[in-house]
């Protein structure tokens, strides 16, 4: 196997292998890697799809040649590798995922077979076809009423029973007499596998298996005896689960849902502990230390803490294929690789873009980890059925801020301070020596400035300058202006509706004035709907109907129509006529 240097990232990956031909159709829940012999060298585990109908098989491959396989009776749905007791030599178990059953394997041969406990059984399902058992009703009547329940039954109708549902009118009676004698099951299935250390945080410790079924249940199964140790519930099936802790300390399971939400089980609880509900659907979740990064079918990534809030969101140019963790624990380095549809592979560290690999085809599956002797390698499969294995440089680095946007470079370099001068230590001394007396100064200028600042605020209401609502209820502000010379003056009142988001509506303006001296020729004005953060001109003309150059307060209320209580009210100073008006 020769390596060559991928130009596509800078020189950090090493293309080991590509086989375009492989033949390998899976995604990233059915592929890991595992030491089945125990030779210290880890083998590249698949759970094959075939053609989704024929071909399912359990393929183990060596490097690059294919070491064995099993055939498989059902589409796999997950494949993990673990640990199921403290036999020597250390050799993990190969768990398969397949419809309602799960299929152990042990030193590549099967070891045992777990099904699912069977659901329970809608009872006038049962009665219906104990009828058609008996010759009272025949198949068309066995189907309207198999229909009816289906409307309106809690508990789902059997798979016997929608399959003779969808049959044809011609074959509903060779159905009914195949299947009439045999009993009713309902039989849930798997959709997504983990594990879950049992009692040591070891990476040869001795795991629990942790189910996600059609049925919204999640079951954690004692990997020894093979019993149900807990069961949980979730209000839709979930479709991806990532599962930490020790079941006999604590643990969290993190689930993504049909439903669009992502659910958080808590160890002494068996309903969810929280809930995050996305914008679209998830396609893919990884955990990468203490945060959940979860990939959304709107083309984005985003990241939650274990509480479930959103600490950041990126878009990407294209849809997500699959997701998985990339941990390098020799380096320290933990993050997440992101395959996209437009044949590219993204490896985030949080929110940073830190490398971009080009791919021949789509990825529709990523494993990253020891493989062989080599602790850095990632392995990929295609939509076409290839094969890639790339090794990670020795001398690659990650650096942050490499692609991802952000504070620029110069924001990290420290500052050169200079040295602490003579001044400054003498200053320093003086306020250890008399910080007392300087507080009780600071003091005094503080409450000498509140008190100034509280008379001018006084005297703003009381010459009614800038006049505010008092009513919080109607959050008003109100300025006039006064323009001419007289005898005629043009009164403007600037109205501006000062809340969040809420408009106002319904108000009136009203005047009170001297009318041996004035004439307002619109005394009651309506304002119109006031929307908030907009200034509102209002003006009217003023005529002076007195010759003695006497000048008064015209005083203006904003109320709401048919209310005698005003909102605002402003004190209008006006100026001393120069003649008197026609």
């Amino acid at each position: 196997m020769t390596s060559v240097e991928s130009g596509a990232d800078g020189g950090r990956w090493l293309d080991a292998h590509y086989d375009p031909v492989a033949g390998l159709y899976t995604f990233s829940s059915c592929v890991d890697l595992a030491d089945l012999s125990g030779d210290g060298e880890n083998r590249l585990v698949v759970g094959d799809l075939g053609t989704g109908s024929s071909g399912m098989k359990l393929k183990v491959y060596r490097g690059t040649a294919l070491m064995s396989e099993n055939t498989l009776l059902d589409l796999p749905a997950g494949l993990v590798a673990f640990f199921m007791d403290l036999h020597e030599p250390r050799i993990p178990t190969i768990a398969v995922a397949s419809g309602p059953c799960i299929y152990l394997y042990k030193n590549l041969r099967p070891y045992f077979k777990f099904t699912l406990p069977s659901l329970e059984v809608n009872a006038l399902e049962q009665d219906v076809w104990q009828q058609a058992r008996e010759g009272q009703i025949d198949p068309l009547t066995l189907k309207e009423m198999l229909e009816s329940i289906r409307k309106k039954a809690d508990v789902p109708l059997s798979i016997r029973s929608l399959r003779f549902l969808s049959l044809e009118a011609d074959d509903l009676d060779e159905f009914v007499q195949l299947h009439k004698q045999q009993p009713i099951k309902r039989q849930t299935v798997i959709t997504c596998i983990d594990t879950l250390k049992k009692s040591t945080a070891d990476e040869d410790g001795v795991s629990c298996l942790v189910v996600g079924t059609e049925s919204s249940d999640v079951f954690i199964l004692d990997s020894k005896a093979f019993i149900i140790l807990s069961k949980m519930s979730l209000p839709a099936p979930p479709t991806m689960m990532d599962v930490t802790g020790q079941f006999d300390v604590e643990f969290r399971i993190t689930a993504a849902c049909r439903n669009g939400n992502i659910y958080i089980l808590r160890r002494e609880s068996d309903k969810p502990k929280y809930s995050v509900e996305l914008s679209s659907h998830p396609v893919g979740l990884v955990r990468v230390g203490k945060n959940v990064l979860v990939g959304c079918t709107d083309e984005s990534l985003q990241g939650f803490t274990q509480k479930g809030k959103k600490l950041w969101k990126i878009v990407l140019p294209a849809p997500i294929t699959t997701m998985a963790p990339m941990d390098l624990p020799t380096r320290g380095f933990q993050g997440v690789l992101v395959g996209l549809a437009n044949c590219e592979v993204y490896l985030y560290r949080d929110k940073n873009l830190l490398s971009t690999i080009k791919t021949p085809d789509v990825v529709t599956s990523i494993c990253f980890g020891r493989y062989g002797r080599e602790d850095g390698t990632l392995i990929m499969t295609t939509k076409g059925g290839g094969l890639m294995v790339k090794i990670l440089k020795r001398t690659a680095v990650f650096d942050d801020r490499d692609s991802a946007p952000g504070p620029p470079l110069a924001q990290s370099i420290r500052l050169n301070v200079p040295k602490k001068t003579k001044l400054y230590v003498d200053q320093t001394l003086r306020e250890r020596e008399s910080g007392v007396a300087m507080h009780r100064a600071f003091q005094m200028d503080l409450s000498r400035v509140r008190l100034a600042a509280t008379k001018a605020y006084v005297k703003a209401l009381e010459s009614s300058l800038t006049p505010m609502s008092a009513s919080l209820s109607e959050p008003l502000k109100m300025n006039a202006v006064v323009q001419g010379l007289g005898p005629s003056f043009k009164l403007t009142l600037h109205i501006q509706n000062t809340a969040a988001c809420r408009p106002v509506m319904n108000l009136a303006i009203s005047f009170l004035y001297d009318e041996k001296l004035y004439r307002i020729r619109d005394p009651y004005m309506r304002i119109p709907l006031l929307v908030p953060g907009l200034i509102y001109p209002v003006g009217t003309f003023v005529d002076c109907t007195n010759d003695k150059g006497v000048a008064d307060i015209i005083k203006v209320f904003v109320l709401h129509e048919g209310k005698s209580s005003p909102l605002l009210t402003a004190h209008i100073n006006m100026p001393v006529s120069e003649g008197l008006a026609s």
